[in-house]
């Protein structure tokens, strides 16, 4: 046999692999040597990517790698861990979730089954092995693995979509507060600062007013790829509400975020948004905060301050960056 890794090995027989067919890796785990054979002739044979396993012991090793094999075949009755008791060890694991086992045994009474069942078995088949039967059922086996990874691919795409912003596609008000409260947290473990901007897109009714709703999507949408654009691969981005959007900049300290606000502030004001037939003059008001400045930088402090700076950039005359004050330690 070719390759070996540990004690159990990978088959020499290479695996049959149709032109736009993905190869399975396929674990065999029996202590006959003839038995063991014949299935790995088979499952090549079938294109399944196949490892083998004298006994339990080599099996419960080969699962400990960082990309275990999905399909398992495992003998009920083997040296060391059985297959039974591999099964259940396997199922209270985190890698026994995304695994799927036929277990195989000349016990062929329903007591047998059930007891194989109970223990996290997927599927159960008597010796003698038919190769047809067995082939369909690593078939079924494989089918149900590729369901249960496209529902897993559904289920994070939902959690993501529901996480961002619909128009903009930023990270919506509740996750960019999460994601502050972590930069925050591990700021104050390593000691550095984290700054906070809030943009605020200024007189945005008149933009609503005056060109339409889808004018003034536009104009979100714009100012928040700008925003993207200009910022690092560490720094975060959300839509906090309306027309403000909430930057945060882990490690930078709060003259590198002005610089940031700046620079953004500017390029808007020298570049109109085009908006069907019109050209839509817009300015944005900042205001920037440090956690250095707040003695006390938990999120709802932070946001507070750089409200309070904005507020101040409106009062100012608008279309301005302005630093939020330090904040005097109680």
């Amino acid at each position: 046999m070719a390759g070996s890794v540990g004690r159990h090995r990978r088959t020499g027989v290479p695996p049959v692999r149709g032109k736009g067919v993905s190869v399975v890796k396929a674990l065999i785990a029996e202590d006959d040597p003839t038995t063991r054979m014949m299935y790995e002739r088979l499952l090549a044979k079938w294109g399944y990517e196949v490892i083998s396993a004298r006994d339990g012991d080599e099996a419960w090793a080969v699962l400990q790698g960082d990309e275990p094999p999905p399909l398992l075949l495992l003998d009920w009755m083997m040296p060391g861990l059985d297959g039974v008791s591999l099964c259940r060890q396997l199922r209270q694991s985190d890698k026994g979730k995304r695994v799927y086992v036929i277990l195989v045994s000349a016990r062929g009474r329903k007591d047998d089954l059930v007891e194989a069942m109970e223990a996290g078995a997927d599927d159960y088949l008597v010796k003698p092995v038919v190769p047809e039967e067995l082939r369909v059922r690593l078939r079924a086996g494989q089918r149900i693995l590729e369901l249960q990874s496209d529902l897993l691919t559904s289920r994070e795409a939902f959690r993501e979509r529901s996480r961002r912003d619909s128009l903009t596609g930023l990270l919506n008000s509740g996750a960019i507060f999460d994601v502050l409260a972590r930069h925050i947290e591990i700021g104050t473990l390593q000691g550095s600062p984290v700054s906070v901007i809030l943009a605020d897109l200024d007189e945005f009714k008149k933009v609503n007013d005056t060109y339409g709703h889808r004018a003034g999507d536009a104009v979100l949408v714009e100012f928040a790829r700008q925003l993207q654009d200009a910022v690092r691969s560490g720094d975060a981005v959300g839509r906090w509400g309306g027309e403000e959007f909430l930057v945060l900049l882990p490690g930078a300290p709060v003259g590198a975020a002005l610089a940031l606000a700046e620079k953004s502030r500017a390029r808007m004001e020298a570049s109109p948004v085009a908006a069907g037939e019109h050209d839509i003059p817009v300015t944005v008001s900042f205001g920037v905060v440090s956690s250095a400045d707040v003695p006390v930088p938990g999120v709802d402090a932070l946001v507070e301050a750089a409200d309070r700076a904005l507020y101040r950039a409106k009062a100012f005359g608008r279309n301005r960056v302005v630093a939020a004050e330090p904040i005097p330690a109680p």
